[in-house]
């Protein structure tokens, strides 16, 4: 939020500069992210000065030229070559000395001692628009003939620069979101901090209804649930015009656009007190009445920016007696709002249901300075205050007459919330003891009242506008802040427990290992939201649309839905890459994954229909090598995957030899493979993508993706125990088989049925050879396999060899039908 230094200075007195009030509010919570200057004229009139013009004739070479003598109060008079048809002698003017910068739009412009037909030139008389005050440009400025001499610019336009400080405001602190509320908090600041600084309220004092007998605008609410109170007033006779200068400027420093008078002050008052106010054209209120209510399902309405909407029973809507005319504390309509030709005013102040405020505004995506504010909370108890604050206002810059009586709904007041604390949790939470009185100090300049006092605490009553305190730690937090964060000194004690590593602590652990590792291995770290677009499981039954978990209000339709899978995220961040000419994708994301699970609903536990599981992600594409002189360009592929999976199981310690590796395709692998650990867990799949996911995300390279089940992996790794051994004194022994099988056989088969067979002797197994093609049969191909053996014991002798492959052979046969080659 945008805070102008100036305009807070209209409620407190301040004696410290922009960057020291960026410090405290950072202080107190509300941090301040920069502050920036703000020149309301380019160049803020620096360098010059006013002159009198002592002598004025006709340049020698020139018709439209003049020479001038200029006194600007430096005891040197300047010549200065003029071509304003209006320069004369005894003029008092603003000149620009040479050294000058005046501004041309972005461009600067300094001015040079120069010759202008022969005639020297030191400086330049100014017209408006060469020093930014004005558009004219028929001639020079022309002061009145009391205008000092040698006085700045600056000084006598009475120039302000003001500094805008940014100010990230949490969701809960809506009460600090304008400038009085920011005014208030610096206000308990300064008084904490021996600097005691009265805070200033604009007054209403001089609010009356000028003529009570004329008829006005009436209001009924039928949706008391929804509005919590409306407050309006009737103006009458205003002439809507631009607005005075120092509106505009306080706009235009906070990034707001002047609109007219009317308006700017409706968004004035919204900026100064944070109370949003609409005002309408009376003329424009059919009978006379607004009625506060919800239209019938499907109703169409045409908002302020043009668009047609179609609205919901849910929607709050300011209506007339025919036809809605607002979208209550969201966004105005196209044909009720103030505009050159209104003449009478009804001026809305009014308090809604944040969570009303809150589904309407996402469901027509729109946030809005006036939504910002009602679905965080408003206080219902100063409408009243705020709508006579901007009737005054537009009384004495639009005119007009206050008319009829203040309208005003409020069915169920709302009073300030009761809050018990003692001084012990106090100085417990805080870790220091604050004096009572320190405390009690605060709490009054935070206009929290002391309802109750015991010795061991105080009972306050928070002002409505508090939504955020509603427990004792709340009112603790306030003290603490305003009493200063640094002031809690550190103790020279340190209190400690013992702890213990739990499951959360080791899965830590790993996946800072598998992260290391993968990035060692040239992959790179992505995160994704967690919100997805529900699209992407349409038709798919792996991730049936069915189980995703929707969002009641979500912010978009990209944005709908919990993920079930982290593929989708993975592959939006590598079409943005590889559309980046980054075609070589190695990443890696850890995450959450959310499901429903229909089956497994309990009565008491509604949250057992939702399933949670964190999962590791890689995603490979693109070339594995390129453009190296001593190595030729090699594509990446889906057995380069597998081996970086292999490779984190492994480091996880997982016996890979008793994992079960299956075959599959489905909607999302068109080749993949499952493994699975001994007690039947799914620990991972991976493999090639299937070609409609890589179209549908606009991808046109083929991706290799790997999901494996981190939750189950951890389980896994509590079986696993790191053991020594001496090293193997004999020998092991190698025996290859070129082995015809056919195509759909994979080796994660052969290695399967080969560590059935022989589990003491048999060590390792690797696949080194790959043919498919003539002299083969039709529908087979050709593995040519290394099988390792070994002993501990004793050095393995030919008999026992062939005895081991001999049955590792026929197993083979019998089950997959391999043929020796």
């Amino acid at each position: 939020m945008n805070i102008s230094y100036n305009w807070l200075k209209n409620y407190l007195s301040l004696d410290m500069n922009p960057w020291e009030v960026a410090e405290a509010l950072t202080s107190i919570g509300l941090e301040t992210g920069a502050v920036e200057e703000i020149q309301t004229i380019k160049g803020g009139l620096e360098g010059l000065v006013t002159g009198e013009v002592l002598t004025c004739e006709k340049h020698p070479d020139s018709d439209h030229l003049h020479l001038t003598c200029v006194n600007t109060g430096t005891g040197e008079l300047l010549q200065i070559v003029c071509g304003a048809p209006n320069v004369a002698a005894g003029q008092k003017v603003i000149v620009a000395p040479v050294g000058t910068i005046l501004y041309d739009g972005d461009k600067e412009i300094k001015i040079k001692k120069s010759k202008i037909r022969g005639q020297e030139s030191s400086g330049m008389i100014c017209a408006e628009d060469e020093i930014g005050i004005g558009s004219d440009h028929s001639g020079i400025i022309v002061l009145p003939a009391d205008a000092p001499v040698g006085m700045t610019a600056k000084e006598y336009y009475k120039v302000e620069n003001d500094y805008l400080l940014e100010v990230d405001i949490t969701p809960n602190r809506i009460d600090a979101a304008s400038h009085f509320g920011v005014a208030r908090d610096l206000a308990a600041y300064l008084k904490q901090a021996g600097k005691p600084s009265d805070l200033k309220k604009p007054s209403i004092d001089g609010f009356k209804i000028e003529a009570p007998s004329l008829p006005a605008i009436s209001v009924e609410v039928r949706n008391a649930e929804a509005c919590m109170r409306y407050s309006g007033v009737t103006i009458k006779g205003v002439t809507v015009g631009e607005s005075p200068d120092r509106i505009k400027k306080r706009l235009m420093t906070i990034g707001l656009r002047p609109i007219n008078n009317v308006v700017d002050i409706t968004n004035y008052v919204l900026h100064e007190l944070g109370q949003p106010l609409h005002a309408f054209d009376a003329e424009k209120i059919k009978g006379n009445k607004v009625v506060v209510t919800t239209t019938p399902e499907g109703t169409k309405f045409i908002t302020l920016d043009g668009v047609e909407r179609t609205l919901t029973n849910q929607d709050l809507m300011i209506c007339n007696i025919d036809e809605p005319m607002c979208i209550g504390g969201v966004f105005g309509g196209l044909d009720s709002g103030v505009t050159e030709h209104t003449k009478d005013v009804f001026l809305e102040s009014a308090c809604f249901n944040p969570a009303w405020i809150r589904k309407t505004a996402r469901r027509f995506g729109l946030n809005t300075d006036s939504s910002f504010r009602f679905e965080r909370g408003l206080d219902p108890n100063q409408t009243i205050y705020v709508l006579k604050r901007a009737a005054l206002m537009i009384q004495e810059i639009a005119g007009g007459t206050i008319t009829g009586n203040v309208q005003d709904v409020y069915p169920n007041r709302m009073e300030p919330f009761r809050i018990d604390v003692t001084y012990k949790k106090i100085n417990t939470l805080i870790g220091k003891e604050i004096p009572v009185e320190t405390i009690k100090s605060i709490l009054v300049s935070l206009e929290m009242e002391i309802a109750s006092e015991t010795p061991e605490g105080l009972s306050v009553r928070v002002p409505v506008y508090r939504y955020d305190v509603r427990r004792d730690v709340d009112v603790i937090e306030d003290i603490l802040r305003i009493y200063g964060y640094n002031n809690v000194e550190f103790s020279d004690h340190v209190r400690s427990t013992l702890s213990y590593q739990t499951m959360t602590d080791k899965s830590y652990k790993l996946e800072s290992l598998i992260s290391e590792q993968l990035c060692g291995a040239g992959f790179h770290e992505i995160l994704n939201n967690s919100l997805t677009r529900s699209a992407y499981y349409n038709e798919l039954t792996t991730f049936p649309k069915a189980n995703c978990v929707m969002l009641m209000n979500p912010l978009s339709a990209d944005l709908n839905a919990m993920r079930q899978t982290l593929l989708f995220g993975g592959l939006q961040s590598a079409e943005f890459n590889i559309k980046r000419k980054n075609r070589n994708i190695y990443f890696f994301e850890f995450g959450n994954c959310y499901a429903r699970k229909e089956d497994d609903r309990k009565e008491d536990s509604p949250l057992s229909v939702y399933k949670e599981d964190y999962r590791l992600g890689l995603w490979i594409s693109g070339n594995r090598a390129e453009n190296n002189w001593s190595h030729p360009d090699e594509k990446a592929s889906v057995y380069e995957l597998k081996a970086h999976v292999e490779n984190i199981l492994l480091r996880m310690g997982v016996n890979m030899e008793k994992t079960i590796r299956e075959s599959f395709t489905n909607d999302i692998y068109s080749s993949g493979i499952s493994i699975v650990s001994p007690s039947g867990r799914t620990l991972g799949t991976f493999g090639v993508v299937e070609r409609r996911i890589l179209k549908m995300m606009d991808i046109e390279h083929e991706i290799y993706f790997a999901e494996l089940a981190w939750d189950a992996l951890i389980k896994e790794t509590k079986k696993y125990r790191i053991t020594s051994g001496d090293i193997p004194k004999f020998p092991e022994a190698k025996r290859d088989l070129a082995l015809m099988i056919d195509k759909h056989v994979t080796f994660a088969d052969i290695q399967q049925i080969a560590w059935n067979s022989e589990r003491k002797l048999l060590k390792k197994i690797v696949l080194f050879d790959v043919y498919e093609g003539k002299n083969l049969t039709p529908g087979r191909k050709s593995y040519a396999v290394s099988f390792y053996l070994q002993d501990k014991e004793k050095t393995l002798n030919d008999k026992q060899i062939d005895a081991v492959m001999a049955k590792i052979q026929k197993e083979l046969e019998e089950k997959l039908k391999a043929q020796l080659r």
